[in-house]
């Protein structure tokens, strides 16, 4: 009896003491993450500088610390687990980015963004595929198969759209912002997809019939995605607005919305799809219908506290990978060969520049065939901007990469080390370099982005334009009285060269007249009993 007490507590001893171990390493994140919140702060003007690169700086310095006071042992904080990264950050992020995206520059450019997204993303994995077959075997870095070769080219055909939300402003370069991350958004979710299907495909032996197969299955995905995401909206809207939560508790419409939306996301992996996909796409419809159907206190609220989270998770990632980048054991495997990982990690970002470049130059040429106005075509410059600011890499392939090559956050086996070492080497070069060059980049390629946004914000090839002398004030009206004689477009020209915009004004009278009816929106006004609106509206029955 005494061993079996005695056994009991050091048993308990051992989880009070490893319990501990945790909270102190909560405690030191949590405070990281806050230092990361305030130095972001202060260096808010410069240059060069954003967030995600100070967090990943301080993750490093961390990593640093730790290893030094730790002798060599460890390096950070906490396991890079991708499990936490897919299920707990990523989706906050993404939702918050289809939440508060302009819709009417994304749809305008919907098709591009699904060139660049779907079609390029195809484009570089082919690309970084067959580079990493040709160098690597000649490089001799281990027992790599050929489904390592195809998942090497799926993960790092996966830019990094969090730090894409970092380096380019909505507001400031609305159609830059919208095709990158736009396309960032899709780009994710397709190397996701990719990956997934090369795992469950027998790619030994590769046929006409398992090609059509793996298309067919992609197909599926990226459509059944797209539609949960948007039903997942439609139903959240139509609860809110038959079942009007605000009157009695705000609280209950705020917390409805947020774990909707996180339902979408969960949904989507339980079923094998794109969470990523779902989860924009649910918030691209809430914010169309269910946002406008809550109260006015629920508005401010939920706009708020979606960018909070995302804001949080956002450096969180990159405090994560910072830190993470540091882990001994991996570097000890690959300590005998520095020279070759360095050399697989050079040959990696040749590989992602040749292959980024592959598609968007020669996408955006097809993209502008199809563009009549000067306006909406994509210019050299911006073709520019577009292909850098996607070179980065980040959280989603390192995510893809411990999957494919760790076991439990582990590996081993010195080929499965240097592909871990040598993304992370990708991952942090390109965040870092790259990553601080954007913002300068645009400011000299792009130097009048203030002018530049309100061309692109506003809707000048639309029959709209049209008008607005008509509702602008004195100073527009005689300017354009004195252009009056310039001729106008016909109908038809104009039918013929925006396209777009017909699908739109036809897409907004069937949302007028079918969709807001039903799930709300915009114009859709609760009535609280009692209220002074309801006494309003019974004097005028």
């Amino acid at each position: 009896m005494a061993i079996d007490l005695g056994s009991l507590m050091e048993r308990s001893l051992a989880i009070y003491t490893s319990d501990h171990k945790s909270v102190v390493s909560m405690n030191l994140f949590v405070a990281l993450l806050c230092a990361c919140i305030v130095i972001g702060h202060l260096l808010e003007e410069n240059r060069w500088m954003n967030e995600s690169i100070t967090a990943l700086a301080i993750g490093l310095g961390t990593g640093v610390v730790i290893l030094l006071t730790t002798k060599g042992k460890s390096s950070h904080l906490m396991v890079f687990s991708e499990d936490l990264f897919f299920i707990y950050l990523l989706p906050p992020i993404i939702f918050n980015a289809g939440f508060q995206v302009k819709k009417k520059q994304f749809f305008r450019n919907f098709m591009t963004i699904m060139l660049f997204g779907a079609v390029g993303t195809l484009i570089s994995f082919v690309i970084i595929s067959l580079g990493a077959i040709h160098f690597f075997k000649k490089m001799n870095i281990g027992t790599l198969k050929i489904g390592d070769y195809l998942a090497i080219g799926a993960i790092f055909a996966a830019t990094d759209s969090v730090c894409t939300l970092q380096v380019l402003n909505q507001d400031e370069t609305p159609l830059l912002y919208s095709l990158v991350f736009g396309e960032g958004v899709v780009n994710d979710a397709t190397s996701v997809v990719l990956f997934n299907a090369i795992q469950s495909f027998d790619l030994s032996h590769i046929n006409s019939s398992i090609a059509l197969q793996f298309v067919g299955n992609f197909l599926y995905l990226f459509i059944a995605s797209t539609m949960l995401g948007v039903l997942a909206g439609l139903l959240s809207a139509f609860i809110i607005k038959k079942l009007y939560m605000g009157r009695h508790s705000t609280d209950r419409e705020v917390a409805l919305m947020i774990l909707m939306a996180y339902l979408s996301y969960m949904l989507a992996e339980l079923f094998y799809l794109s969470g990523i996909l779902t989860v924009f796409f649910c918030g691209i419809v809430m914010s169309h219908y269910t946002w406008h159907n809550v109260t006015e206190s629920s508005r401010v609220t939920t706009k708020h506290a979606f960018a909070t989270l995302s804001f949080v998770a956002e450096i969180f990632i990159f405090l994560y990978v910072g830190m993470d980048a540091l882990d001994i054991e991996k570097w000890r495997v690959v300590s005998d060969s520095p020279g070759k990982s360095l050399g697989v990690s050079a040959v990696l970002l040749g590989l992602v520049l040749v292959g980024r470049a592959a598609f968007v130059f020669p996408l955006s040429f097809l993209s502008n065939l199809t563009k009549k106005s000067p306006c909406e075509k994509i210019g050299l410059k911006q073709q520019v901007t577009i292909w850098w600011a996607g070179l980065m890499r980040g959280a989603v392939s390192m995510a893809l990469a411990y999957n494919q090559f760790t076991s439990s956050g582990h590996t081993k086996l010195h080929g499965n080390a240097i592909m871990i070492t040598s993304t992370i080497t990708v991952v942090l070069f390109s965040t870092v370099v790259f990553g601080l060059m954007t913002k300068p980049l645009v400011r000299i390629l792009l130097p009048s982005s203030k002018t530049l946004s309100r061309m692109e914000s506003s809707e000048p090839c639309t029959p709209k334009s049209f008008i607005v002398p008509l509702l602008g004030n004195r100073h527009d009206s005689e300017a354009n009285h004195k252009n009056e004689n310039v001729p106008r477009p016909t109908s038809l020209r104009m039918l013929l060269s925006t396209p777009s915009h017909t699908v739109h004004h036809y897409w907004r009278k069937f949302d007028n007249s079918f969709m807001r009816p039903v799930f709300g929106g915009r114009g859709f006004v609760p009535i609280v009993p009692g209220s002074p609106l309801e006494q309003t509206v019974n004097q005028w029955q």
